[in-house]
């Protein structure tokens, strides 16, 4: 089973986060740093499946972006390693390239704070 899924950049950086099961906010960030630390710091030599406390990573990099899934021990790494190279296909038809999916992520949400703070404003 899925538990998490995160888009991160170079920077470490999470880019999009869904969780799958409850985890608190203070215990996510503190999740999330220490997962992006381990993907961030492994060579391109190294394998992209990752034992990590009472669950696996999966990850794959394209270009300046890391995709990283948390799974339970269950799971088949290989399938999610799949899920992950076809899930970036579909967005980079999408929006035309890797690089673009940041863009967009980005643009949508300053879209999305400039409309909150115009709302603000007006009342």
């Amino acid at each position: 089973m899925i538990k998490f899924f995160l888009m991160v950049n170079k920077q470490g950086q999470t880019r999009l986060s869904r969780y799958y099961e409850h985890v608190e906010i203070n215990k996510r960030t503190m999740l999330e740093a220490e997962v992006i630390k381990n993907c961030l710091s492994r060579s391109k030599d190294q394998c992209s499946f990752i034992e990590y406390k009472d669950f696996k990573l999966v990850y794959r990099q394209y270009a300046a972006l890391f995709v990283v899934v948390g799974i339970n021990e269950t799971e088949n790494e290989m399938a999610v390693y799949e899920l992950i190279h076809n899930f970036v296909e579909v967005l980079d038809k999408y929006f035309s390239r890797v690089d673009g999916i940041l863009l967009g992520l980005q643009l949508r949400y300053y879209k999305l704070l400039t409309s909150l703070w115009s709302e603000k404003s007006v009342s």
